[in-house]
């Protein structure tokens, strides 16, 4: 795998078809080997194998490695009913994440905050730069917000598609509703996320634009 979820630091698998033991049938095996980060979930990667005795094949529309219902963290359902904005970061390079988790405080100065993955090619972007900037991303953004969180394929690369408008601060979408350029101030590991903490230095805020939510592992819309 050249690029995929941020979880996986390693993942490449196969599979083997052979002839069923009755006339007409196939034996499907899929190997999977994979490394995740952070490390302390390093502990599940190794060699996963599923195999399919049955004729056919079934494409579900759940989650297949989700954990049951009765082991899942309460703190993580928690969070998932929390909605919350989705927005674009990027910085000079260029490099970009979709984050679900941006706070802005007003003050003097105004500042805002994020959690984002420490190891992340974004981090590495804003720590060279000590600048970012933030975009709110709206409806028509749900393929883009998938592609910077490493779920939707990017050939070419992550910006290779759409139209950006260059800032000092990092490309946004030239369709989004506005952008703001922060520079960075502090960054702390908070959880098993990063806490960063910038100053806002500009906002443009060119249109009234709808936003895109996250709610519950699902984006939503507002209704009109």
């Amino acid at each position: 795998m050249v690029r995929g979820p941020w979880f996986f630091e390693r993942f490449g698998g196969g599979w083997r078809f052979a002839p069923g033991p009755e006339p007409g049938t196939t034996i499907a095996t899929w190997r999977y080997n994979f490394r995740c980060r952070p490390a302390f979930l390093r502990r599940y990667g190794g060699t996963m194998f599923h195999v399919n005795p049955e004729p056919g094949a079934q494409i579900h529309s759940t989650d297949p490695f989700a954990a049951p219902a009765a082991q899942r963290s309460p703190v993580r359902r928690l969070r998932g009913r929390l909605a919350a904005p989705v927005t674009l970061w990027t910085a000079p390079g260029p490099a970009g994440l979709t984050v679900s988790s941006t706070l802005v405080a007003e003050g003097e100065p105004d500042r805002l905050l994020g959690l984002i993955d420490p190891e992340s090619d974004l981090w590495a972007a804003i720590e060279e730069a000590g600048r970012f900037a933030v975009a709110p991303l709206g409806p028509q953004h749900r393929q883009l917000a998938d592609r910077f969180a490493g779920l939707f394929p990017s050939p070419g690369g992550l910006f290779a598609i759409g139209t950006w408008t260059e800032t000092p601060y990092g490309p946004v979408p030239a369709d989004a509703g506005g952008w703001a350029g922060c520079r960075l101030e502090t960054a702390r590991e908070y959880g098993w996320s990063l806490l960063v903490e910038a100053t806002i230095e500009s906002v443009d805020l060119p249109r009234d634009t709808p936003p895109l939510l996250h709610y519950r592992g699902r984006y939503h819309d507002l209704p009109g």
